[in-house]
């Protein structure tokens, strides 16, 4: 009977900490050793470029090729690199012969304040490119794998709001990812995961990162903290929507999408008044019923929520790519067979037709006229948006509490690199539309008339709305109290898409 390999201690992390920044094996230092194109293919879990790149032998190549491509690596090319005894002794490296090798995959990451080095800690392998990535961790069961840092993992950290907080949640933690973002801005942190496995990597990767334990827990879901709440709930759950439950760290164990349905029920329980929950997920479009109403019925009472679909595949693309996660297209093509009629089955039996992909924020307002939208956006954006969604949030509440006349009381300024496109036939004397397009945030784009243009053009803060529609209305030549009565609308929209802020106080 085998029994699964210990994993390594936190005592020794402080000095393997200062080694590691010593020899440069940072998220900057490895980009600047192997170059754009060699870092790019690691994320593939493709090794040869950085092979190439590590020839030379020197503490920084030895490095590279003991934590990040899982090499043995002569124990004298690493001698005046490492605390060699101690990460031998904290179980960090095991010795074979004269040669070294890693226990665990240990990745730079750039923390979030200038300068600041990170690094994540997973299971060999696991780091990127999914459960098959380099080389899986010898006596680990599948099912109990770490990952670490990933396309997601990047996502939700860019998404979350990093205002100062009093506590925070990682609920389903992994490899620590977002509890060690949040160690940055609240005060208490506690992260949650059904894998006890998790929750030490957890241990392993916020020492590393010289940031201050969290509270751990295990469990599922909200379980493992009863009653308490959090100023901010972050959640990378195990959002594959698949016919079993065979990995920990993507399959959810619910039918469907109930795992994402669930969390976003259950999070205003867990949130302190103004909270935040914010998680990546994945939803059925089934057939007969619009995905947004379907979601917005996902949202707790007295919450505002913005919910942003990313990207929809249809059933078969996303039983492919799951399956190819998981291993399945290796197997024999019989077995790979039966596996896709079994995802195919299942989606069948559900009437899906599709899963969309991306996040969900959710805010607790208490307020009795709650903001919940949810909308496509498959086009590019600016990471991070954390401070853009913050600023959505707060003008849903401005937008709640002005009415028409409180609107047009109001002071706004145009924000931050907006420009105007003016749309139309080449040597036309007048434009067929005129475009305002955002270059920060979510990178809006939308159509507005004369005075739509006008308005956003001199809105610097000086003057009220109304003050700025009469004098628009003057130019013009038209009624100002009809412009007055019809402008607010597109005032509103101008307002909730981020191209005009408020100016409150």
């Amino acid at each position: 009977m085998s029994t699964k390999p210990s994993l390594p201690t936190a005592d020794h992390a402080e000095r393997l900490r200062d080694a590691l920044r010593a020899a440069a094996f940072t998220a900057d230092g490895c980009l600047d050793l192997l170059g754009a194109s060699a870092y790019a293919a690691l994320s593939r879990a493709e090794t040869v470029p950085a092979l190439r790149a590590t020839r030379g032998g020197g503490p920084l190549e030895s490095l590279v090729r003991l934590f990040l491509l899982q090499q043995a690596v002569p124990y004298a090319s690493l001698r005046g690199a490492l605390p060699l005894e101690e990460a031998i002794a904290g179980g960090w490296l095991v010795r074979d012969g004269d040669e070294v090798r890693a226990t665990v995959d240990v990745r730079p990451y750039a923390g979030d304040g200038a300068g600041e080095d990170w690094w994540i800690v997973s299971d060999l392998g696991c780091a990127v490119g999914g459960a098959n990535g380099i080389r899986t961790s010898p006596g680990v069961d599948r099912a109990d794998l770490v990952l670490g840092v990933g396309g997601a993992s990047t996502t939700l950290a860019g998404i979350t709001v990093r205002e100062p907080v009093g506590s925070a949640l990682d609920l389903g933690t992994g490899s620590g990812v977002q509890a060690l973002h949040a160690s940055r801005h609240a005060t208490r942190v506690t992260a949650t995961d059904l894998n006890p496995r998790a929750l030490h990597f957890t241990r392993l990767t916020l020492a590393l990162s010289g940031a201050s334990e969290p509270t751990l827990k295990q469990g599922s879901l909200f379980e493992p903290v009863g009653d308490e709440r959090f100023d901010l709930i972050v959640s990378n759950p195990p959002f594959v929507i698949s016919p079993g439950s065979r990995f920990t760290y993507r399959d959810g164990g619910m039918a469907g999408d109930d795992l994402c349905r669930t969390l976003v029920q259950q999070s205003a329980d867990h949130l302190n008044d103004g909270g935040y929950c914010q998680l990546l997920a994945n939803w059925q479009h089934t057939e007969g019923e619009d995905w947004r109403e379907r979601l917005n019925s996902w949202i707790p009472q007295g919450c505002d929520a913005w919910i942003v679909q990313r990207e929809v595949q249809d059933v078969t693309q996303y039983a492919e790519l799951w399956l190819r996660d998981g291993g399945d297209h290796l197997a024999d093509p019989t077995a790979y067979a039966a596996h896709y009629d079994a995802w195919l089955d299942a989606f069948e039996q559900r009437k899906v037709k599709g899963i969309g992909f991306g996040w969900i924020t959710v805010r607790k307002t208490g307020s009795d006229r709650p903001s919940v939208i949810a909308e496509e956006w498959p086009h590019p954006v600016e990471q991070p948006l954390g401070p853009d969604i913050d600023a959505w949030f707060d003008r849903q509440d401005f937008l709640r509490t002005h009415d028409d006349a409180a609107l047009l009381a109001a002071r706004f300024r145009l924000a931050d690199e907006v420009v105007q496109e003016q749309v139309g036939l080449p040597g036309a004397e007048d434009p067929e539309h005129v475009v305002l397009r955002a270059n920060r945030g979510m990178r809006r784009a939308t159509k507005v008339d004369t005075v739509g243009a006008g308005f956003a053009g001199v809105c610097d803060g000086s003057l009220t709305a109304g003050a700025i529609l009469d004098a628009i209305a003057q130019l013009l030549g038209e009624d100002p109290v009809i412009l007055r009565d019809r402008t607010p609308e597109a005032i509103r929209m101008l307002v909730e898409q981020g191209f005009l802020e408020p100016l409150t106080g």
